[in-house]
């Protein structure tokens, strides 16, 4: 068992197998089986490769092999870093194969997150692409390794200059040497959100994480003539698994990899393979919603379109089916576990106004307030959760689990909801410091800390400022040490030092002093108020 996972208390996991949740499946086996019976079908195509069920098995067991012979080993910890290509589903299949568990990182992430990652894992190697929207990923794995001693291999699908070149591992699959990987294993390690630093770490195990795949294909109604379209990056778990790419597999369908989320790259593609399903954030979907009266693609193949990672407003829901005369589902879930649809055949109402509702029956959900009372239904109060897909700690973070789960193993997710009498949940907001930026999760404390180390900069606050695309975007408050220095400045500082792009405040305030709380706290409440209020003037001035 791996080191630092929390393990389910032995009487629920006894009822989740029980009750069929968990039916010992690997992603290693699941694979081998759908090879078996979906041989001749295709189930990925990207860019100029495509490949079969069974060709992908192959491909899976000769890569595992390179692998081995590399010296990755059972529970070793690989950090990939891999845009939407073919690659990724070899390279993860792979490592699953062996039973080495990937650590997703997301290809926006700079050095601040990657070398994290490999420090905090130990990973032992590194999986990159040489370049990808501009951007040379192997300067970023050239400081990884001279930071990480544990990081001997650096893998690159591309041109690897000093670097193992991905292509070269492929052996005989017979060179194969089985590795005994058990259902409740840890398969991978996801990114969480995070309100407090750099991201957490998710353990999922084969057993949870496929029986999530597998009611997901169900409530989506994956099978095999269904297309799924990915336009997100194929590290987030929205796109991974609900039904995502794996889920897609999982029910025998092809998966579609885009290489943007653009109208212009997405567009064509779900007329080329008569895609029936995709999935996007809501400042996508209104930007597709824009796209579809001046693009001249036949989209009549799409059935459905899944919006999610974050709220989707009701008045742009409504439009989703007249323009693209399909269904609207909204998801609202976590990498962490719990995960919520609108059904396909729900009221209109529901799907436009609600998240939807757990999708397992033995998903469990308290709706609490401050004291952990549970509140009346209508009310807003804190979304608590455990289930047989829900994590039950933090990868190797025993501090941090004793404030994030409840003494009898709730999840505390910080979303603020309100449930109704048919068990549907409305997302009305966070409890945690976080900005929620399209979907992108952003820990204000984190970019607090680097503005804290600009010689420039007294003090730093980050919060949420409202926006009719993103949803939220970030504004930084911050307080000057001598001289005021200019907002682009204090932008440039941050990229210097690693911070992803999206993490990168959109706009910068200077003020003397922070509002306060009671207890002398920085009111950031005040502070949200201060910028929406602020933002509301300018609106109004540009409508005089």
């Amino acid at each position: 068992m791996l080191n630092g996972f929390t393990s389910w208390p032995k009487n629920m996991a006894d009822l989740y197998r029980k009750e069929g949740c968990w039916k010992g499946e690997t992603f290693g086996s699941m694979l081998r089986e759908r090879a078996k019976k979906y041989g001749s079908r295709m189930a990925l195509t990207g860019g100029d490769r495509n490949l079969t069920y069974a060709e992908l098995d192959t491909q899976v067991d000769r890569l595992a092999a390179g692998f081995q012979k590399l010296g990755i080993k059972k529970m070793d910890r690989v950090v990939i870093q891999l845009p939407n290509i073919v690659e990724f589903f070899e390279v993860c299949f792979a490592l699953f194969r062996i039973g080495a568990l990937p650590v997703y990182a997301l290809p926006s992430h700079r050095s601040n997150e990657i070398d994290y990652f490999c420090e905090f894992t130990e990973a032992a190697a590194y999986i990159i692409p040489d370049m990808h929207g501009g951007f040379d990923y192997r300067t970023l794995a050239r400081g990884a390794q001279k930071k990480n001693a544990t990081l001997l291999n650096v893998i690159v699908a591309g041109d690897s200059e000093e670097f193992i070149c991905l292509k070269s591992l492929y052996r005989e699959p017979a060179d194969l040497v089985e590795t005994n990987v058990q259902p409740s294993d840890v398969a991978f390690l996801q990114l969480s959100g995070g309100s407090t630093g750099l991201s957490k770490l998710i353990p999922r195990t084969h057993d949870d994480y496929i029986y999530s795949l597998r009611l997901s294909a169900d409530i989506c109604g994956i099978n095999q003539d269904s297309i799924y379209l990915a336009v997100l990056p194929i590290a987030h778990n929205f796109p991974m698994s609900s039904p995502g790419t794996l889920g897609t597999l999982y029910g025998g369908g092809l998966v579609v990899l885009s290489p943007g989320p653009s109208p212009d790259e997405a567009f064509p593609l779900i007329e080329k393979y008569g895609v029936t399903i995709t999935a996007l954030v809501p400042p996508l979907a209104l930007r597709w919603l824009e796209a579809v009266s001046t693009r001249n693609y036949d989209l009549s193949s799409l059935q459905v379109l899944q919006v999610g990672g974050a709220k989707f407003s009701a008045e742009a829901a409504r439009r989703v089916g007249p323009v693209f005369q399909c269904v609207l589902q909204q998801v609202f879930g976590m990498a962490e576990g719990l995960v919520n649809y609108t059904r396909l055949d729900d009221p209109q109402e529901i799907v436009v106004n609600t998240q939807g509702r757990p999708m397992s029956e033995l998903d469990e959900i308290r709706v609490v307030d401050e004291e952990d009372r549970e509140v009346a239904l209508g009310e807003v109060g804190t979304l608590l959760t455990r289930g047989p897909y829900t994590i039950c700690g933090y990868y190797n973070a025993p501090a941090h689990n004793e404030k994030a789960f409840t003494k009898d193993g709730f999840y505390r997710t910080g979303d603020l909801v309100s449930l109704n009498s048919s068990g549907y949940l409305t997302v009305e907001g966070r409890d945690k410091d976080q900005i929620n930026r399209g979907g992108e999760k952003i820990a204000a404390e984190e970019v607090e800390n680097h503005l804290l180390a600009s010689s420039s900069v007294h003090d730093a606050a980050i919060v949420a400022m409202p926006d009719d695309y993103l949803g939220e975007r970030s504004c930084a408050f911050v307080i000057p040490r001598g001289e005021t220095p200019k907002a682009r400045e204090l932008k440039q500082f941050l990229k210097e030092r690693g911070l992803a792009a999206y993490k990168i405040p959109d706009r910068v305030e200077f003020m003397e002093a922070f509002p306060k709380t009671p207890l002398g706290k920085v009111s950031k409440k005040a502070l949200r108020q201060l910028i929406s209020d602020k933002l509301r003037a300018s609106r109004k001035a540009i409508h005089k």
